[in-house]
């Protein structure tokens, strides 16, 4: 009898058919705990849409699209066959399928439901775990809403397009269509992060706030979308525009696309580098003060940063996991040996701390006051600095956790690797979240007073994290040569919150092991260091999928 040479055992059964909300501990704990003292009919309607929408993204067919949209990337066709300039980029049908689910799901509407931040972006952490690329289009269209509101006749006029739950693909006039997606144009490529070094010009054409641009923009994001922000100078000064990319008549505006971005990761979505050469364009508030007008799109797209990176990291995590329960080696399954414990363990650390932080600031944002206003104003670019920091030496320490299976294609964990560093470079890489935590220090010490009563909401409750946050004071009380440090002080600062965060809400042996080795130095410099003596397999079987 001959033997037989192709029997495959000990592998993983595919991570299909899981409901990713109920499933996750720390999201669906998360979201009920700041729904609390909400009316049961609005709870009930949130959990409803969550598990929906969580069962969708554990789905096969939701993971297929995600690898057909990112093994067809767009392609750009700047002219028809006659030679008419069109500027469109062509999408695989999946891509078209990924934004119909999360525009149809509500995740560019969060401005006004009820809880409408904690549930979009509870929303965004799922969906994102299916694809991440085309939640660029996404997070851009949630967040110029309150950028247009600046202007009340363009945000009449714009935000129920902007948040409707209806996706069309397909260029027309924006009033032609049940629902749009947004982009944004800022950087250039004399002055990157420094926008104020833009030199696009923009020229008016009457009193009526209507102006012709010219100029280059370095990247522009989602060039396919209906409609974008973008930053130029006017008469007065560094203005805010909205540039639709089909006029009112029908005709396309100027919008030229020289070329697509060739990048390291994200390959589903289109970034590009776009020409204006007399481009219409209508001006968004006040002549010179177009940074003002667009800071709140630029914390509601860094807060989306945030979100991004802890999604990429749960379902890096989530993949680590399910690897470690249905391998075996030595003689025992991965998950219930020492070492890979601790391995899994640090990881699930890593995942809740930046999970629960991301639900405290859209919480927040629901909120609205005064008070968590100026908390936002430091936790959004403290929380976009560390959790995305962090993204990516988490997700290369998962993929080492399926061994040679995680550095193949086909596990997904090579493509969830490449896009872990992209939130920490958009909307401002680590410098620009640094320093713009040492302006709000030095200029506005509402934000700091915010902050610290929210650390401090959990003092007395462990010794670990009331060193670090008297470490933190005295680091705060010295400004001396502050800007050569900011990356330590704002590293120390996230850390502080999110061991707050998880000493008040998280079960005690996670925040005994987040405390021990985040706060208390108990800890290496990799990954699977944490101290012998805590309670290792509880933190594990927390992180484990449940649904």
């Amino acid at each position: 009898m001959a033997a037989t040479t192709h029997t495959v055992s000990n592998q993983a059964p595919p991570l299909v058919g899981h409901d990713v909300y109920n499933g996750d501990r720390a999201l669906a704990e998360g979201v009920e705990r700041h729904l609390a003292s909400a009316d049961p009919e609005l709870l009930g309607e949130v959990r409803e849409e969550l598990t929906d929408l969580g069962r969708a993204a554990g789905s096969a067919q939701a993971q297929e699209w995600g690898a057909q949209a990112n093994d067809n990337p767009p392609k750009l066709r700047t002219h028809d066959r006659y030679g008419h300039r069109i500027d469109e980029v062509e999408f695989h049908p999946a891509w078209h399928r990924l934004l119909g689910q999360a525009v149809g799901a509500g995740l560019t509407d969060a401005w006004g439901r009820p809880a409408g931040h904690l549930r979009r972006a509870a929303g965004f952490f799922l969906w994102s775990q299916a694809e991440a690329g085309h939640g660029c289009p996404v997070s851009m269209t949630h967040a110029a809403v309150p950028a247009l509101r600046a202007d009340p006749a363009i945000a009449a006029e714009w935000e129920p397009r902007l948040t409707s739950h209806v996706y069309e693909e397909g260029l027309r006039p924006a009033a032609q269509k049940a629902g749009v997606l947004f982009g944004m144009g800022m950087t250039e490529k004399q002055g990157g992060s420094d926008v104020r070094a833009n030199t696009t010009s923009a020229v008016p054409l009457d009193a009526s706030g209507e102006y012709l641009l010219t100029g280059h923009k370095w990247f522009c994001s989602a060039p396919m979308c209906d409609g974008f922000l973008v930053l130029a100078q006017a008469p007065g000064g560094l203005t805010c525009f909205l540039v639709p990319r089909v006029l009112e008549d029908g005709t396309r505006n100027v919008f030229a696309i020289q070329r697509l971005k060739d990048k390291l990761g994200n390959k589903s979505n289109a970034s590009s580098e776009v020409e204006f050469d007399g481009t219409w364009a209508r001006r968004v508030g006040e002549e010179g003060r177009g940074v003002r007008t667009i800071i709140e799109m630029v914390a509601a797209t860094r807060l989306d940063c945030v979100i991004g990176s802890a999604a990429l990291m749960r379902q890096a995590l989530t993949q680590a996991v399910h690897h470690a329960e249905h391998r075996s080696a030595f003689g025992a399954l991965l998950i219930d040996q020492p070492l890979m414990r601790n391995v899994l363990a640090d990881l699930a650390l890593e995942s809740e701390a930046a999970t629960t932080l991301t639900l405290r600031l859209a919480a927040a944002n629901d909120a609205g006051t005064e008070q968590e206003k100026a908390f936002l104003r430091l936790a959004v670019p403290a929380a976009k600095y560390w959790v995305t920091k962090r993204c990516t030496p988490m997700v290369a320490e998962a993929l080492e956790c399926l061994g040679g299976n995680g550095y193949v294609e086909e596990s997904g964990l090579p493509r969830l690797l490449r896009e872990s560093p992209l939130n920490s470079i958009w909307e401002g890489s680590g410098n620009v979240q640094a320093l713009d935590v040492l302006r709000a220090l030095q200029r506005e010490p509402q934000a700091l007073n915010a902050f610290l009563q929210e650390v401090g909401l959990a003092r007395g409750a462990d010794h670990r994290l009331d060193s670090a946050i008297k470490d933190l004071l005295t680091d705060l009380a010295d400004l001396a040569g502050i800007e050569a440090r900011a990356r330590r002080v704002v590293e120390r600062m996230a850390l502080v919150l999110q061991g707050s965060l998880l000493v008040r809400w998280a079960p005690p042996e996670v925040a005994d092991a987040f405390c021990a080795s985040r706060l208390g130095g108990d800890w290496g410099a990799a990954f699977g260091t944490l101290p012998h003596s805590l309670d290792l397999r509880a933190v594990v079987e927390r992180a484990r999928i449940t649904g």
